[in-house]
């Protein structure tokens, strides 16, 4: 069987992800206010991986489903990313001054605007979500992710994540945290694809696992090389978490024990697309693909 060749499919999808990010954008008009605007667009034109649009598309074809009809919102998921990083920047958060190799958005537009460009970012992901999912299933597309992406998800995570700096101690309240911090939003990500292409419980339930797996792998494949110091992968200044004494997998266990759990984790949301069958071929691959840039061959 010839392996599944994840850089072509990134390669396919991620031009189409970043047109529809740009359209959707662009649809603001004149009714957006300029510096608005630029701001929302600096925060979301200026890169990034596109791994949770990548991940609805993926899902969708894991479960037999059109991965064109993924897209628009699997943006919207993008959008709601952007909004988070933005405000995760911000000096009364993780206080970070570069963002994907460039200004954070408070650097480039001013704390006020940095605050008000997430603000729009998030409400108009929903505009974008529910406009592009058809309507017997849109209701159930916008819970999904504003449960993921609200207090018991990404925020109810992050809450706790600066709640925990000096205090949390032990890997299980770290991801704890990150279970929703990151990976509620994989979750939607990959449970938004299977909802579209119409997919069975048990399939929902395995792409669910899955994501949860996958997402606490991210997180600790990012802690990671933010402990061991690597600029270029993380696209921002490594070192800001011991610095600020916040709480992360190699902080409190070490670079090895985080290494090892890296490795179990992509193994269990691999074991999770049993269900799945041949077609999450591409959401095996990227699973594998984090270990990878974590840094095992």
């Amino acid at each position: 069987m010839v392996p599944f060749n994840l850089d072509e499919y990134q390669k396919l999808w991620k031009p189409q992800i970043d047109a529809v990010l740009l359209e959707v954008l662009d649809e603001l008009g004149e009714g957006c206010p300029d510096g608005l605007q630029k701001a929302m667009r600096h925060a979301v034109l200026g890169g990034g991986k596109r791994l949770r649009p990548i991940l609805c598309v993926a899902a969708a074809r894991a479960c037999g489903g059109g991965e064109s009809a993924a897209l628009c919102p699997g943006c919207a998921l993008e959008l709601i990313h952007a909004y988070s990083l933005v405000h995760d920047d911000l000096p009364a958060m993780d206080d970070d001054d570069v963002r994907r190799g460039r200004p954070a958005c408070h650097k480039a537009f001013g704390e006020a605007l940095a605050i008000l460009s997430g603000d729009a970012l998030l409400t108009h992901a929903f505009v974008v979500l529910a406009e592009s999912v058809p309507a017997p299933m849109a209701q159930a597309a916008v819970v999904m992710v504003a449960k993921a992406a609200g207090p018991l998800g990404m925020v109810g995570g992050q809450a706790d994540d600066v709640g925990g700096e000096g205090r949390v101690s032990s890997v299980d309240e770290i991801e704890q945290i990150h279970s929703r911090k990151t990976a509620a939003l994989f979750e939607a990500a990959v449970g938004l694809g299977g909802l579209l292409a119409g997919a069975a419980q048990e399939q929902l339930d395995a792409l669910r696992a899955y994501g949860r797996a996958l997402g606490l792998a991210y997180q600790v494949t990012d802690d990671l090389l933010a402990h061991v110091g690597d600029d270029k992968a993380l696209g921002r200044p490594a070192g800001s978490d011991r610095a600020k004494n916040k709480p992360t997998h190699p902080v409190v266990a070490g670079a090895d024990a985080s290494q090892k759990r890296i490795s179990a984790l992509v193994q269990a949301a691999i074991t999770a697309l049993g269900p799945l069958g041949g077609q999450a071929d591409a959401l095996g691959a990227i699973a594998a693909s984090v270990e990878k840039r974590a840094g095992k061959p």
